[in-house]
């Protein structure tokens, strides 16, 4: 089940990185549909005084480039992606050659004064790509060219350096503003990836939870009630021929009523609505002890006795799976729980003795399908909070919970 799930989430986080990268190259035709419309009417409003066929047919060739690009970016797939925005040295390479084919030829012209602006719209071009290193490797270039191409052309419109460098600062400071957008946009996928492995996995265990509740509801009872109860049924075929049957049968039974009414209480711990969290545990550790046979120590450390909070469900819930995994698998003679809180947070603390967690366990255990203690970890993180697991000394495992708590009400 978990590996299909990683498949689905691997699957669906691709899909959505590759929709994001396809809307950065639309968004770079359009501007670049922009920037020939630009070079166009300049180049035939203001036309340049010499070598105007040339700068035509410039124009034209960079008008049918653009367009092919276009029609080779709609067919989708992952290439224009990749390589699209190869077509930005084609962009900046133009507009630098037109720049200085009318700017050095006609020095009473204006054409290009008005073409250098184009410059601009190349760095905005670069930051609708996801990667800030592509960004950089478009940006830097034009800013060399641009100040280049002032250079060239400074002797035919006599401006002066102090203007060309004051421009060459504003073109870079508006292409260090765009690696930054690429980047700030490149950690925003990322967090949309995160989101959506943490909503797969949580799907993933909403299909496995129920299924896994009722397993462990089923060996509890046969493990448990089941037993006493078999037992019961058997001595009361030896009441006739043996007195102390009798005995032997109130045991069975009260200890049967014990272990139901423990496991109804793990379903719905209706005194943790009526007494609150350190009630609740008590009575959870209760049960632990019976079934993991291992001490149960538990102390509070700036909680009331009655205090309810938001987090009682969370940090009990939470609780349980810890247990239950010390019952399972730690095979303690000593578990330590700490309930604290100080302020606004709350502190559960779950210590044993146990054989400790050996490296990769908990990889291999989620990998196994066994998703609950990542499931908690999850709503931890989800409210504020969060799970961290260390190694105890000489043995054991330590787990503390931290999760936002308000003040509580009595």
């Amino acid at each position: 089940m978990t590996g299909s799930a990683d498949l689905s989430s691997s699957t669906e986080l691709d899909a959505i990185v590759l929709e994001h990268a396809y809307d950065g190259v639309r968004l770079q035709l359009v501007l670049r549909g922009l920037l020939v419309v630009f070079v166009v009417l300049t180049v035939a409003i203001i036309p340049p005084e010499h070598h105007s066929f040339a700068s035509y047919i410039v124009v034209s060739l960079y008008g049918v480039w653009a367009v092919g690009v276009a029609a080779w970016s709609r067919q989708g797939g992952p290439n224009p992606v990749r390589f699209v925005w190869l077509a930005l040295f084609v962009d900046l390479l133009v507009l630098g050659g037109l720049t200085v084919l009318v700017g050095v030829a006609a020095p009473q012209s204006w054409t290009d004064n008005v073409l250098i602006n184009g410059f601009f719209v190349i760095p905005l071009l670069a930051a609708t790509q996801l990667r800030p290193r592509i960004c950089a490797a478009v940006v830097v270039p034009t800013v060399a060219i641009y100040l280049a191409v002032s250079v060239v052309t400074q002797s035919s419109n006599e401006e002066p350096w102090s203007s060309i460098l004051l421009r060459t600062l504003a073109i870079a400071g508006l292409g260090a503003g765009c690696i930054a957008l690429t980047r700030i946009q490149q950690s925003r996928v990322a967090t949309i990836g995160r989101l959506v492995g943490d909503r797969t996995g949580l799907l993933t265990e909403v299909m496995t939870t129920e299924d896994r509740e009722r397993r462990q509801l089923a060996e509890n009872l046969h493990d448990g009630a089941l037993q006493y109860v078999l037992a019961a049924r058997q001595d009361i075929e030896d009441v006739q021929s043996d007195p102390r049957a009798i005995a032997r049968l109130d045991e069975a039974l009260t200890e049967s009523s014990r272990l139901l009414r423990s496991t109804v209480s793990e379903l719905h711990p209706a005194v943790l609505e009526r007494l609150g969290l350190a009630h609740a545990l008590r009575d959870l550790a209760r049960t632990a002890e019976a079934r993991g046979g291992f001490a149960i120590t538990l102390e509070l450390d700036g909680w009331e006795e009655g205090a309810r909070t938001p987090a009682d469900g969370l940090l009990f819930a939470t609780a349980r799976e810890l247990l239950s995994n010390v019952v399972k698998h730690a095979g303690a003679h000593r578990v330590q729980i700490n309930l604290a809180r100080s302020g606004e947070l709350a502190r559960l603390v779950i210590a044993d003795d146990g054989r400790g967690i050996p490296d990769g366990a908990v990889e291999q255990s989620l990998g196994d399908g066994h998703i609950g203690l990542a499931s908690h970890r999850v709503r931890l993180e989800a409210a504020g909070g969060g799970l961290s697991m260390s190694s105890a000394r000489p043995t054991g495992t330590i787990v503390q919970v931290d999760v936002p708590c308000p003040p509580s009400s009595n």
